[in-house]
């Protein structure tokens, strides 16, 4: 059964509380969003032949909790092979100044964003000893766990420069070096065990895996029953709205500036359909200013 929360709109950045709708839902009434993902991104979705395929090159080069901390060492030629089709790679130079850009630009960002993640994450307090994040990028959300001196946080992002500042952050933040682990992967493909994370968070990641139907695939996989998926999104405006508009219009140029991230993903849509046992999903406007590309957010847990 999937108890759903109504989609509740925030007018302005105030925090708002996260509210519970009493309608429960069938799982087999949501209607399933199909992928629109690009050929090389969705043929790695077959159930059967992708899960034999990531069970055993994860039994291959990861061990749950392995000792070292040098994401190159993680990764056989099978799984270079199949994160390079998912995630083309790019140039070192483009790689390095990319995550420098996200380091220094994203501060007044996360600044906005402080008060919705710290309802969030407040929630893994005593319920989450290993988590999985999905894009970590420079590690803004680390300071979140900082005084859980027994979270295990294990950071994904395919741009392996990103370590470096994730690390640092950590190090910030006074997370002790065993407590983190950076993982050069991506969504589609977690090279960790089925059932083995307490939670995953996904902040501002979901607006550019190619696929994402398969990444939340792979959520639920890792999670244990019962298991946490916190949330925060930039999502696409109302239709009809002139944000709408100027989103669709300048879309494809922020798919190339921006590593893929798209202004009109209706990623609430995609987390609604995935079949988790419960869900809390609010809708809220980050920025006053009505032109602002990436406004509308949406944010909160679900329950595998």
């Amino acid at each position: 059964m999937l108890k759903l929360v109504h989609l509740h709109q925030s007018p302005s950045s105030q925090l708002q509380p996260l509210a519970t709708l009493q309608t429960t839902l069938k799982s087999s009434s949501a209607v399933a969003i199909p992928s629109k993902q690009p050929p090389s991104a969705a043929r790695f979705c077959s159930c059967c032949g992708r899960r034999h395929f990531i069970e055993a090159a994860t039994a291959a080069f990861l061990p749950v909790s392995p000792p070292k901390s040098d994401a190159s060492t993680l990764h056989t030629d099978d799984y270079s092979d199949l994160l390079n089709k998912i995630h083309p790679p790019r140039p070192d130079w483009y790689e390095e100044f990319y995550a420098s850009v996200m380091d220094t630009s994203m501060k007044s960002y996360e600044a906005k964003i402080a008060g919705y993640k710290s309802q969030l994450f407040g929630k893994l307090k005593g319920r989450a000893k290993r988590v999985m994040e999905i894009g970590i990028g420079t590690g803004p959300n680390l300071e979140y766990y900082a005084g859980n001196g027994e979270v295990q946080v294990f950071g994904l992002d395919p741009n392996k420069k990103m370590e470096k500042f994730a690390r640092a952050s950590a190090t910030a933040v006074g997370m002790p070096p065993k407590n983190f682990r950076f993982i050069e992967a991506v969504a589609e493909a977690v090279p960790l065990d089925d059932s083995s994370m307490d939670a995953v968070v996904g902040t501002l990641v979901l607006c550019s895996v190619k696929d994402v139907n398969m990444s939340l695939k792979e959520v639920k996989r890792v999670l244990k029953p019962g298991g946490l998926f916190l949330f925060i999104e930039h999502v696409a405006a109302k239709d009809g709205t002139s944000l709408k508009f100027w989103q669709t219009v300048l879309d494809p140029l922020q798919q190339t500036v921006a590593d893929g991230c798209h202004l009109t993903r209706e990623t609430g849509k995609y987390i609604t359909s995935a079949g988790f046992s419960s869900l809390e999903l609010n809708m809220a406007s980050l920025y006053n200013d009505p032109f602002s590309l990436i406004s509308p957010h949406v944010y909160g847990v679900a329950w595998n």
